[in-house]
């Protein structure tokens, strides 16, 4: 399907039967991106007396549970309920799902304590003429084990928070990473990118979202795209999420 859509004072084409995925695909098990030390994703079918869940066991029908932890395991959405004392639930503080969206891509620096970091100098670029309300950042290298890879007690690469001050200084409302966390893994609780970016505490921008752990193929170019960002309706502070990028043709 293909429509017009009006953006930024522009007019644009967008094939909606060709989305990008930059969501990284949930599976049974070890192989998925892990971060945190939280446990394998598990998928297993319901037994219930003589009932199984799993046609290949001999069942009527596949009827299965699944075990995740949305911040460890994968591709996942959060609100600023990841971080906050009050309650707030990514199910009701991501209201809009459709972006327009600039994607950027950056070598972490390396500081004097060992740290590879992205700085400001690393966006400094991005001035947002586009008016573009989300901002998706991939790092390079680029390696495909971003699918499979366990972070856990490998302090891997993060975003200063001066650097996403500035990116919510541009207008930027929803950040899209390929990192485990926007923040150092650990951090002595300071959540420093975390606060930068939702302003917390103060004037609180609930309707802003962090995704992390996405997968942008190298096929992918910078620039300017659609992003739709999907969510499960659940109650909880992060979901996990398949966020879609499409190419914009400009009329």
């Amino acid at each position: 399907m293909i429509t017009t859509l009006h953006l930024s004072n522009k007019l644009f084409k967008v094939d909606f039967s060709k989305p990008r995925d930059i969501s990284i695909r949930i599976k049974n098990g070890i192989e998925n991106p892990s971060a945190y030390y939280a446990p394998p994703v598990e998928i297993t079918p319901v037994v219930l007396d003589n009932f199984i869940g799993d046609i290949s066991q001999g069942g009527i029908v596949n009827y299965k549970n699944i075990k995740i932890n949305p911040h460890g395991n994968g591709t996942h959405t959060e609100c600023v309920g990841h971080i906050a004392k009050e309650e707030y639930l990514i199910n009701q503080c991501l209201k809009e799902f459709m972006f327009l969206a600039e994607l950027t891509s950056v070598i972490p620096t390396k500081i004097e304590n060992g740290d590879r970091v992205i700085t400001q100098q690393h966006v400094n670029h991005l001035t947002n003429s586009n008016g573009a309300k989300a901002i998706v950042i991939r790092t390079q290298p680029n390696d495909i084990d971003k699918e499979t890879r366990n972070y856990s007690g490998t302090n891997p690469p993060y975003i200063l928070d001066e650097a996403v001050a500035y990116l919510v200084y541009k207008g930027y409302e929803q950040l899209l990473i390929d990192l485990p966390s926007v923040d150092r893994e650990e951090d002595g609780a300071k959540f420093l990118a975390h606060k930068a970016f939702w302003k917390y505490p103060g004037t609180v921008r609930k309707n802003s979202t962090i995704t992390e752990m996405i997968y942008v193929d190298n096929e992918i170019k910078d620039g300017l795209y659609l992003l739709q960002l999907n969510v499960l309706n659940i109650e909880l502070d992060a979901s996990p999420s398949r966020p879609l990028l499409y190419d914009l043709m400009e009329v």
